[in-house]
């Protein structure tokens, strides 16, 4: 393949593509499939949790299984963007394959929780760059105008591996082992591993970089000290506890360090220039909203429908379905459409619209509440969220210079998992809180002493063993508690209509990123 195959003339009319339509289309499926492994790995060990204790011990250390892939994923996505700025987007990719597997295998033969853990952490460090170069790739590759349609089957892919995780998770869990969850990454993995080795060719202009390591460890740092601030608070220590305010101090004076520093660099992991563009930033800011309420949505629908119907992780697996289905009909639908008129900002206006309508729908939540009915309040944030998932992504890519392609894509993959981060702290607050005051107003004080809200939250199904003077007020204080929350999330949605209508909506390119536009390239072997 010569260079002269990938360059794009001046009236912004690509030449011939260095892939068919068939090899995109397989290196799209090869790009889908690592998506979706990180994306399982978010959710699918929280059905395996109680038997993983069981297994391995450690029960003091549980929440860290979970804690340690949000971490480390949310930490380092925008260092591999970066990365993949300076060496190469297909290298780049596949080196967070490797980690990904790696850590999985480790994870499947971990023996006890202190290496569980750890093999966690290493797991989500790759995860993080799936998440981010998959997008990135795809910006490479596919002109913005065309772009909508593939962005929409990627989104499809993160919103159903996202919800799809508690189901495959109590699946492996009970008819497998626990193991599973991690061990079916492997097949998946090397598969996407042999495609981009085959097929995925990027033209990419080798020049001398720098790596911003002081940028990189100040970012680094200051997010850890914000997942562990919304993991630990009102849980592990009170939120006004010497803990808790001390590591949001330190994640605030690390943050004003980064974008101090970040001003200086001379190639910095997240140039502060990319905040002067509007688009970016105002997407950025709908893509934080979102993540609050993508993480939101599949967190509690599933424990209402465990704690409150009595559903088995699998059963609530199932009932979940019409969420992700709005997801993937709203998603691959605005992709189609953006395609095809050329415009985007319609979208994300609509879909704040119908979340805002869906988190009213769902803050009415009862015990008694009918699947058919909850199923269609599902729907409607489904659709909301679908609209709104990739739209934000086209937009930053469709509005940066290709230098900065992959670093302005991590970027907005990074604000979505720091929304679902965030709405750890939030909602978590207000569902502790409703629920202690719901249980001081329906659950006579004689018989608060046996309910440990915590246990019964990890495990439901010790919910039937109480007796029916207990259970029956405990179901309707968590019901009551489901409904504060769901009305806690209108407000949010309400702003990403706001951050929607004021959107810049810049025409579509119809030319890709690949080769840097008019500039002469060289392929990237990786």
């Amino acid at each position: 393949m010569t260079a002269q195959t990938i360059q794009t003339d001046r009236t912004g009319t690509r030449g011939p593509g260095p892939l068919s339509r068939r090899q995109l289309h397989i290196v799209l499926g090869g790009l889908m499939l690592g998506m979706l492994l990180a994306a399982l790995d978010q959710t699918i060990v929280a059905t395996a949790l109680p038997t993983i204790v069981g297994d391995l011990g450690g029960l003091n250390h549980l929440a860290w299984v979970v804690t340690a892939y949000l971490l480390t994923s949310t930490a380092v996505t925008p260092l591999w963007g970066k990365l993949s700025d300076l060496y190469g987007r297909r290298g780049t990719f596949q080196a967070a394959i490797v980690v990904f597997l790696a850590g999985s295998m480790l994870s499947g033969l971990a023996q006890n929780m202190g290496e569980l853990i750890a093999f966690r952490a290493v797991q989500g460090l790759g995860g993080g760059g799936l998440l981010a170069l998959a997008m990135a790739i795809v910006g490479d590759l596919v002109p913005p105008r065309e772009r909508g349609r593939y962005q929409g089957w990627f989104g499809a892919v993160f919103a159903l591996a996202s919800v799809s995780g508690p189901l495959l998770g109590g699946f492996f869990t009970d008819q497998l082992t626990w193991r599973w969850i991690f061990y079916i990454n492997l097949p998946f993995g090397v598969a996407a591993l042999i495609v981009t080795s085959m097929v995925l060719r990027i033209p990419f202009r080798r020049l001398e970089h720098r790596i911003d390591y002081l940028g990189s460890v100040l970012l680094i740092a200051a997010v850890t000290g914000v997942v562990l601030a919304t993991t630990w608070g009102g849980t592990t220590y009170p939120w006004g506890s010497v803990q808790i305010v001390g590591l949001g101090v330190a994640a605030a004076v690390l943050l004003a360090l980064f974008l101090a520093w970040e001003a200086r660099a001379s190639e910095p992991i997240l140039p502060l220039r990319l905040f002067r563009n509007p688009i970016f930033t105002v997407a950025g800011a709908i893509t934080l909203l979102l993540g609050l309420a993508l993480f939101g949505a599949v967190v509690y629908l599933p424990e209402y429908l465990q704690v409150v119907r009595g559903a088995s992780a699998i059963s609530s697996g199932l009932q979940l379905i019409p969420l992700p289905l709005g997801i993937v009909v709203a998603s691959a639908g605005s992709g189609q459409v953006i395609s095809r008129i050329g415009r985007y900002k319609v979208f994300p206006v609509v879909g704040a619209a119908l979340l805002a309508i869906g988190f009213w729908l769902l803050s009415h939540i009862q015990v008694g509440t009918s699947t058919a009915v909850l199923s269609w309040w599902m729907l409607v944030v489904g659709l909301g969220i679908g609209c709104i998932l990739q739209v934000a992504v086209l937009a930053v890519q469709n509005a940066v210079d290709h230098r900065d392609l992959g670093t302005a894509t991590s970027a907005t993959v990074f604000f979505r998992l720091l929304g679902g981060t965030l709405r750890t702290a939030l909602f978590g607050a207000v569902l502790l809180n409703r629920l202690q005051h719901n249980l001081a107003v329906l659950l006579p004080t004689r018989n608060r002493a046996p309910v440990d809200l915590g246990a019964l939250e990890g495990a439901p199904q010790q919910l039937r063993a109480l007796p029916g003077p207990i259970l029956h007020p405990l179901l309707e204080s968590f019901a009551n508690s489901y409904q504060v929350v769901y009305r806690w999330a209108i407000p949010f949605a309400v702003a990403t209509l706001l951050l929607a209508l004021l959107l810049p909506e810049a025409p579509l390119r119809t030319t890709a990123h690949i080769g840097g536009g008019e500039q002469e390239a060289t392929p990237d072997g990786g």
